[in-house]
């Protein structure tokens, strides 16, 4: 469990152990907690013996990939034993739970067609991309402020990808490399050391920035994918080279607004913590519909 950190989350207040793998920054869950919540199951050893049986069936359905893919770690038991467990991340437990006949897995399966018909939308019409990415945002209590610069930094990062997918940049960890480097040029941080300061697992670091953060990280992509186009670098270290180069831009700028304010630019505050999420408001407007619910009726 070096690379790993145990917890244990509730789900229906039934004790679902997980994984945090810091290096993939992903979540792990162990299956045999997931089915015997799902299938209700008596205890861990009926659970194993369904999940043999959905294993089984998921071969023949043709998911031998999925199956291939699942990690085994060694979770401690309800006897304070290690043992290896079957564990999935989230993408991987979702594909099990649509196969799971149970009337617990439903709200995940109608979830899940949900999620499926609106990327269809969003395919045939992109600007249903941007709508929801406001309306997301809106809900989490975001500003409109802070919206208009989220959408807008978006924008600036999807060009930069591009950039990087025409000098030949693989997505996936190319992207990575490129992306802490830049990161680190301007913040003196790689990206993983940017989330732990701010206390960041798998939540997004850009939904967590303050709005001269979210500035001058744009500044950075922006001037990286600027010097690209220019010199058209060929291969991972030109592109890291151009990369560093752009986060240095955004490192100047950052020097010279905290020698102009007198205060650091980077904050080790998540979204819940800064102003541009307007959670007191939210707060107070769901007790308000809580306390005309309970006037209304019985309160139940």
């Amino acid at each position: 469990m070096s690379e790993e950190m145990e917890n244990m989350q509730l789900f229906e207040d039934q004790p679902i152990r997980t994984a945090w793998n810091e290096a993939e920054e992903e979540w792990y869950f162990s299956i045999v907690d997931v089915v015997r919540v799902l299938t209700e199951q008596p205890d861990a050893r009926h659970a194993s013996t369904y999940w043999a049986v959905l294993k089984k069936r998921l071969s023949e359905e043709g998911a031998d990939e999925l199956l291939t893919n699942c990690k085994q770690l060694k979770l401690k038991a309800a006897d304070g034993k290690r043992r290896r467990t079957d564990v999935a991340n989230t993408e991987q437990l979702l594909r099990i739970i649509q196969s799971i006949p149970s009337k617990k897995a439903e709200p995940f399966k109608l979830w899940l067609a949900q999620v499926g018909k609106e990327r269809i939308d969003e395919t045939i019409d992109p600007e249903l991309i941007a709508d929801r990415l406001v309306v997301t945002y809106e809900r989490k209590g975001y500003t409109k402020e802070w919206i208009n610069q989220r959408l807008m930094a978006i924008s600036a990062r999807k060009e930069l990808t591009d950039e990087w997918k025409e000098r030949g940049i693989k997505q996936g960890k190319e992207y990575a490399v490129l992306t802490d480097e830049l990161t680190r040029a301007w913040s003196g941080m790689s990206t993983r050391q940017y989330k732990n300061l701010k206390g960041l697992k798998k939540e997004s670091l850009r939904d967590n920035m303050s709005t001269t953060e979210l500035v001058i990280n744009m500044l950075a992509e922006t001037a990286a994918k600027e010097f690209s186009e220019a010199e058209k670098p060929s291969g991972l270290a030109q592109n890291v080279s151009v990369a560093k180069r752009g986060g240095k831009v955004a490192g100047d700028a950052r020097k010279a607004i905290e020698e102009g304010t007198g205060k650091s630019v980077i904050t080790s505050k998540k979204a819940s913590e800064l102003n541009h999420v307007v959670t007191q408001m939210i707060e107070a407007s769901a007790n308000t519909v809580i306390e005309e619910e309970n006037s209304d009726g019985d309160g139940s």
